[in-house]
């Protein structure tokens, strides 16, 4: 790292002798000779915002490697070593659990999200009115198994989340803490196709039953309230690193829910950016840009959508965001020149 900004002040001081301001270069472009080490989830719901997140930087002169795709566990410990250098899809508290691999070395920075992201079990809204189904204790009665039951093993087919992704710890834990295992399978493959498979059976009339968060282009396909229904849980139950939020799990006015107020048996999360704490404290522009980003989840969702009906090429994703950036130039152009003036 100290080799390239000494690379790039050569450069700058050619630049001056040219008469040039190297100065208002520099400020201009706060990351000419600097790569970030760019990450994304493995979930695709979040590589919209991590490109419109590239965009910026791109913009302030960074180069960017990648980005490179992980799960949880291998993102976290690459950006406390510094093997990577951010990503911008850390769920908290969901991700407290990851906790061992900041002390110093990594660090949240900035809300893309703040309180917007929700999480829980749904029903189709059919089969929930018609046979009163409020609750995932409903669950542990063969007649409500039986209606969700595809493979024939006795058991309501759930979608859930593949190994390695946060939301896979909670769900292990709902199904002791219910004692649901008897009575619930949970389909871990991959989540997109799981839940195309899901959305194909519902179109033909048949009831589903899957885990889901926002923003996420599930409830954009399948209208909240209208197609499908959150469900309760009659208390709340997490795992040990999410204890002290037990109290946070009740929400109200949650669209949707069978219940107001809702036990969705999930706190709301924030969304945040995590980054490697040596490389913000080298790059102040990078930790300024963090900071003021904020997307709309309704904007999450409409490019979700459009992934969903097909737009779901690596060029279809920048067009995306690019188009979304043109949409909201004012405010991308704020969060550009707090960056350039943290320098």
């Amino acid at each position: 790292m100290k080799r390239t900004h000494l690379l790039a002040g050569v450069c700058l001081g050619l630049l001056a002798a040219f008469g040039l301001d190297a100065n208002a270069i520099a400020q201009e472009a706060p990351g000419e000779g600097v790569t970030v080490k760019l990450a994304r989830p493995t979930w695709d719901t979040g590589w919209f915002q991590t490109e419109i997140y590239a965009e910026a930087l791109r913009e302030l002169g960074y180069d960017i490697e990648g980005p490179v795709t992980l799960d949880n566990p291998p993102f976290y410990e690459a950006v406390s070593t510094g093997d990577v250098h951010l990503w911008v899809d850390g769920w908290f508290p969901l991700h407290n659990t990851y906790e061992r691999f900041f002390e110093g070395r990594a660090e949240r920075v900035g809300y893309l999200a703040k309180g917007g992201a929700l999480q829980g079990y749904l029903v189709d809204k059919k089969t929930a009115d018609e046979h009163g189904i409020t609750s995932i204790e409903d669950f542990k009665k063969d007649e409500i198994k039986e209606l969700f039951d595809v493979n024939g093993d006795g058991k309501a087919d759930m979608v859930a989340c593949p190994p390695g992704w946060g939301c896979e710890e909670v769900i292990d834990h709902h199904m002791d803490a219910y004692e649901l295992r008897d009575h619930i399978n949970l389909i871990t493959a991959g989540y997109s196709a799981s839940m195309a498979d899901a959305l194909a059976r519902y179109q033909q009339g048949e009831p589903i039953f899957f885990y889901t968060w926002t923003p996420n282009w599930t409830v954009g396909v399948l209208e909240l309230g209208e197609d499908v229904v959150w469900l309760t849980v009659d208390h709340a139950d997490l795992p040990e690193d999410q204890k002290d939020l037990e109290d946070a799990t009740t929400l109200e006015g949650v669209v949707g829910c069978v219940a107001d107020p809702c036990n969705m048996g999930w706190p709301a999360n924030d969304i945040r950016a995590v980054a490697n704490t040596a490389f913000l404290d080298e790059n102040p522009a990078v930790r300024a840009l963090l900071e003021e980003i904020e997307i709309p989840i309704q904007a999450i969702f409409a490019q979700n959508a459009r992934m969903n009906d097909g737009e779901d090429s690596e060029e279809d994703l920048q067009r995306h965001a690019k188009e979304w950036i043109e949409e909201n130039q004012e405010a991308f152009d704020g969060w550009l020149e707090a960056a350039r003036n943290a320098q």
